[in-house]
């Protein structure tokens, strides 16, 4: 009894220990499978998505082929030496047209090109200096000729080379009419040897299951067998045939790839618990750091894009300060300039003055002593131009200094008739035509006659100057008007404006004349625009020559 007794913890103590066993074998075991099953599941997985990715590649590659072969025999279709022959061009341009089918094929690398007439009879091809030549042969039993509306395909043994390929036809048309067919055979040797290189079998199969493109040759022309055992099939559609490209994947790999990762994982339960704190521990702390450096980067990224702002900010300042101070100067210079034609124009204008006097008291005292004849008339007419000159050097002194005058309603045609006057003689050296409409006698605008004629003077003065040893010169002068203004145009035949002569047309002092000031358009604008008008001239590109515009304000 008392022996008994003693064994009992002996007993329970060896109980333990085997359903400790048992339960770290039932663990082991519960952990080999998991990792096992999961280890084979994720393989697979890879395997199929590398497999897709292969099968996809091939896939992509036949469609390649597809497109590139299609696109031959579309484009000669179209050619010109292809219908010329099938409307019975001479013999000798057929064996032209198969060495320009010989070098396209070379090119394209397709394995044969040639061409059939209505009747199915091959006129040329691109094998047409061999022995195995297509041509001569009748080619209209076949279904890629029979069903070429436009396009067709058919795969097939061929009759001469017995060997497999696939036919591309296009039907050769002039207008509504079928003249023959074009076709590409393509041969996919090359390409099942190097499928045949990848461990994972590949078919090419019709819609109706028939396989005709195959690593294993004897499964052509066979229906789709069953996928082999151990192994995972991928199919994948080929784009615009109705072909299905199958591979099959062998899984042993991901079998094995399950026993090595499921006994890798038996061997790390060994060390899983020993680990396990320090690897949360050190987690812990790499936690830790990164939001440490996440905030130092953050904080310095901040800091680093204020500065680039302040500094992005006083460069815009230091750039707008400088174009402002450039445009001083520049404005500066530009005062300068004026102030100095200011003064220049003053002291002409009174040097002119005395003696322009002094020719008007002569010419008003010898008006006086022939009061009748021809002499008086003209001593009459140079008394006018004294005072026309003498309101002309008033206006170059309105340059610099605004001129008061009388502003009231001016015959525009009287304004134009003078000007023309007055530039007779530079037009006549010219020999340029004037094309001038009928100004109404009741047109008129605000103006002073003077100020106006200056205006027109120049304009017209410019478009003579501008037309000198040109062929065929001629100046445009054209009106129109509304109730408010009335716009007077003058456009000539000459060479135009520049970019650069327009972007500096109404600035002081830039000309393109070897003769000029460059004076002539400011003052005419300025003179315009004290009207209440403008001087504008159109942009390049609107007619030939240069057209200047002036609009006036019309007078009630």
């Amino acid at each position: 009894m008392t022996a008994t007794a003693s064994d009992s913890p002996l007993r329970s103590l060896r109980g333990m220990k085997w359903l400790v066993a048992l339960a770290a074998a039932v663990l082991l075991a519960a952990v080999w499978m998991a990792t096992f099953w999961t280890i084979r599941a994720s393989a697979l997985e890879s395997l199929e998505s590398e497999g897709l990715a292969a099968a996809q590649s091939r896939a992509l590659t036949l469609e390649s082929i597809l497109d590139r072969q299609g696109a031959v025999v579309a484009i000669l279709s179209d050619d010109a030496s292809v219908k010329e022959i099938l409307r019975g061009g001479a013999p000798g341009n057929r064996d032209a047209l198969s060495a320009k089918l010989e070098r396209l094929r070379a090119a394209t690398q397709s394995t044969v090109l040639y061409l059939l007439d209505r009747t199915g009879r091959t006129v040329a091809a691109s094998n047409w200096n061999r022995a195995d030549s297509f041509v001569g042969h009748d080619y209209s039993f076949r279904d890629y000729f029979r069903r070429a509306d436009p396009t067709a395909m058919e795969f097939a043994l061929g009759t001469v080379s017995g060997q497999p390929g696939l036919y591309l036809s296009h039907d050769v048309r002039d207008g509504g009419m079928v003249l023959g067919v074009v076709v590409v055979k393509v041969e996919f040797s090359t390409l099942e040897a190097a499928w045949a290189l990848s461990p994972n079998a590949t078919h090419v199969t019709e819609a109706d299951g028939r396989v005709i493109i195959t690593t294993d040759a004897a499964r052509r022309f066979t229906i789709t067998p069953a996928p082999p055992r151990d192994n995972l099939p991928i199919a994948l559609p080929v784009r615009g045939t109705g072909w299905t490209v199958t591979m099959y994947v062998p899984t042993a790999k991901a079998r094995q790839t399950a026993v090595y990762g499921a006994g890798a994982a038996m061997l790390a339960m060994v060390l899983l618990m020993a680990v396990a704190d320090q690897a949360r521990r050190s987690r812990r702390r790499a936690v830790r750091k990164a939001e440490a450096d996440r905030a130092y980067r953050s904080e310095l990224e901040r800091a680093v894009a204020e500065r680039t702002r302040d500094l992005s900010d006083e460069m815009r300042e230091r750039q707008a300060a400088q174009a402002r101070l450039s445009q001083m100067q520049a404005d500066l210079v530009q005062a300068n300039k004026l102030a100095t034609m200011g003064q220049i124009t003053a002291g002409v204008a009174h040097e002119i003055n005395q003696p322009l006097a002094a020719i008007r008291l002569l010419a008003e005292n010898g008006q006086a002593m022939d009061p009748g004849g021809p002499a008086g008339d003209n001593l009459s007419r140079i008394a006018r131009m004294t005072d026309r000159i003498g309101q002309i050097t008033g206006q170059l002194r309105s340059f610099a200094r605004k001129a008061t005058g009388d502003v009231g309603p001016v015959p525009l045609r009287t304004v134009v008739e003078s000007s023309l006057l007055l530039t007779a003689g530079r037009r006549k050296d010219n020999d340029i035509p004037v094309h001038l409409p009928r100004i109404p006698d009741d047109l008129a605008v605000i103006g002073e006659q003077v100020r106006l004629e200056q205006i027109v003077v120049n304009l017209l003065t410019n478009a003579f100057e501008a037309q000198e040893g040109r062929a065929d010169p001629w100046v445009r002068i054209a009106v129109a008007a509304d109730p408010a203004f009335v716009t007077l145009t003058v456009a000539d035949n000459g060479p135009g404006l520049s970019g650069q002569v327009r972007d500096q047309l109404f600035a002081p002092f830039a000309t393109s004349k070897a003769q000029g000031l460059g004076l002539g358009l400011v003052i005419s604008r300025d003179i315009a625009r004290d009207l209440g008008g403008d001087l504008t001239a159109d942009a390049a590109g609107t007619g030939p020559g240069a057209t200047f515009r002036v609009t006036l304000r019309r007078a009630p």
